[in-house]
């Protein structure tokens, strides 16, 4: 069924929600000024339960944002009115983790595959060339950092990506505020009609590339992708995730549609921002296993590798999978 065909055959059903909520759940047996029956008491839960069904069929079919927002909206304040504000925010959190995120990157899949391909492609690309060429990392990375990378994955470092000063609790505090401020400048730049996305997106997928290249070429590779494997799932996939955010304020500015470029940006910054909260807690979680588990070295490789892999594994099910409804 088409969004038009959709709206016209349901609207009315959200409106009179939208009345009931508006006076803040109380029944009155009057008419609205448009002449819709307000609901009456007992109708209230049906009511309710035909909006949640409503959303679920808007997101399964991937209806715009804006409607999908919009019938989120009616749904969450109908539940905070029906069960009580007791829980209401922690409930609604676990609602947005559960199911509204994984819907989200789903919803957004044209732009999570097109950062996908920007970030990756250069950092996949620099790893092979850098087996055949070793000697182009010199124009990437200047020495000092070489040799702090040698220092860190070096095979007889006992801690594994860290050096002898670091401390794993200042560094998991480091690698949140590093990954912030990845996350965030991919992105806010997305504002410059973009661009700032595209170039932070190819611009961390070179300097990752070049440092998993190099050491991987010098024989340090063992230690390196022990180390990386635990977080690169959570790391990685929210850097992707930031891009999609960032490109969809920036695919606002350059295709408004019929709007205005600053109502359009509104509009796409509703869900953009919504993927940021979701990269955010995954840029916690990278931190927190890249602080505490990665650099163990009482860990065989294959542990970790084997760690990494079902980390990547459920991360994925859970965005593929997450918060899909069994309505069609």
């Amino acid at each position: 069924m088409k969004q038009t065909d959709f709206e016209n055959a349901h609207h009315a059903d959200w409106e009179q929600f939208e009345q009931w909520l508006e006076r803040g759940g109380k029944n009155r047996r009057n008419r609205s000024a448009a002449g819709a029956v307000t609901l009456k008491a007992v109708e209230v839960p049906r009511a309710y339960r035909r909006i949640c069904q409503l959303l679920a069929l808007a997101r399964e079919r991937q209806y715009s944002p804006e409607l999908v927002d919009r019938l989120n909206r009616l749904a969450l304040g109908g539940h905070h009115l029906l069960y009580g504000a007791r829980g209401g925010q922690s409930a609604q959190l676990f609602a947005f983790l559960a199911a509204g995120f994984p819907r989200l990157v789903r919803e957004q899949w044209k732009l999570v595959i097109a950062a996908t391909l920007l970030f990756m492609g250069p950092l996949l690309a620099l790893v092979v060339v850098l087996q055949f060429q070793p000697d182009f990392v010199h124009y990437l990375i200047d020495p000092d950092q070489l040799a702090a990378y040698h220092e860190m994955y070096d095979p007889a470092n006992p801690r594994p990506g860290l050096r002898a000063a670091d401390d794993n609790v200042l560094m998991f505090a480091y690698y949140i505020w590093n990954n912030v401020r990845i996350g965030f400048q991919t992105f806010a730049t997305g504002l410059v009609f973009g661009l700032g996305t595209i170039f932070f997106l190819v611009f961390n997928g070179v300097a990752i590339g070049a440092v998993a290249g190099h050491v991987t070429v010098i024989g340090y590779g063992e230690t390196f992708w022990a180390f990386v494997s635990g977080h690169s799932a959570m790391e990685l996939t929210a850097i992707v995730i930031s891009g999609a955010a960032g490109m969809k304020l920036g695919g606002s500015l350059i295709a408004p549609g019929g709007r205005s470029r600053k109502s359009a940006l509104i509009a796409a910054s509703r869900p953009a921002v919504r993927l940021m909260y979701g990269a955010a807690l995954m840029f916690t979680i990278a931190a927190f296993i890249e602080g505490f588990w990665s650099p163990l070295s009482a860990i065989p490789a294959t542990t970790k590798y084997a760690v990494g892999i079902t980390l990547w594994v459920l991360l994925m099910g859970y965005l593929c999978l997450g918060g899909r409804s069994r309505a069609t």
